[in-house]
């Protein structure tokens, strides 16, 4: 590509997005995009690196990388096309805010260990809304629209910030049977009020998502790794199977159970 040649790095990645954007000669399909229709591309494209990085692959994750940064610079020059803020503005203003959420590395804090770093980090988040003029909730700021895992984590990670917290983990796994038991009791009834079972399952979600929490486990990393778990060892099935000249579907489900069993074992 002769027109970023003599650019390198970020510089160049700028340049081709400037030309997919320009009215004379540019990609119609770039140019026919705007904010909003760049979300579910920019959703896709956080959840592919994620999906590298899981696997581990070196060159998956570069490429991916790079995927989820031209997205921030296709929404820098939409922006900047409005005259409203470049790239470099976004890079200046999110390295301020490093440098200011992290005092006891570029400023004078004395904060040493893990919680106390933690709340002064909490400190100057909370600090930072309440000059934006939010003061009415300790939920300002979570976008209701997160995925549901990460939106439990994140209000109740809030909610903790200022004491609404079990001590410690016995009252959560007791809280989780307690759910467990408004399930069945639902389940049980004659005539199923689906909209109250829903419910139900969702505070045993939201529950577990908390006992992730005080185990210090991410729920989405954990779900993310026992679904792939899951795929491989049904995928290892379907290829027994296959030399079987079989089909799932064939099985029973005492059968399934028994190749389950097997491919656990082999891991």
């Amino acid at each position: 590509m002769s027109q970023s040649e003599n650019f390198q790095g970020v510089a160049a990645l700028l340049e081709v997005m400037r030309r997919l954007r320009d009215p004379n000669g540019g990609c119609p399909w770039d140019l026919k995009q705007s904010m909003t229709t760049l979300i579910p591309y920019t959703i896709e494209e956080a959840y592919e690196v994620a999906a590298a990085i899981t696997e581990g692959n070196l060159a998956e994750i570069k490429d991916e990388l790079g995927d989820l940064l031209f997205q921030v610079v296709f929404y820098t020059q939409l922006t900047a096309e409005q005259q409203q803020f470049t790239f470099d503005e976004v890079a200046q203003q999110t390295a301020e805010k490093l440098i200011r959420r992290h005092p006891h590395v570029f400023g004078d804090s004395n904060s040493q260990t893990d919680e106390e770093i933690k709340a002064q980090w909490e400190q100057i988040k909370t600090e930072e809304r309440a000059k934006k003029g939010q003061h009415d909730s300790v939920f300002n700021g979570i976008p209701d629209n997160l995925p549901s895992i990460l939106l439990a984590l994140k209000l109740q990670k809030r909610a903790a910030n200022v004491g609404f917290d079990w001590p410690n983990i016995q009252p959560v796994l007791a809280k989780i049977r307690e759910e467990i038991a408004e399930v069945e009791e639902e389940l049980a009834r004659e005539e199923r009020d689906q909209q109250a079972l829903e419910a139900e399952i969702g505070d045993v979600l939201f529950a577990v998502v908390n006992l992730a929490r005080h185990a210090q486990v991410n729920p989405e990393h954990a779900l993310r790794r026992t679904n792939l778990k899951f795929k491989r060892r049904f995928q290892a099935i379907e290829q027994r199977l296959r030399e079987l000249d079989k089909n799932p579907e064939e099985l029973s489900l005492d059968e399934l159970e028994s190749h389950w069993q097997a491919v656990k074992t082999d891991g």
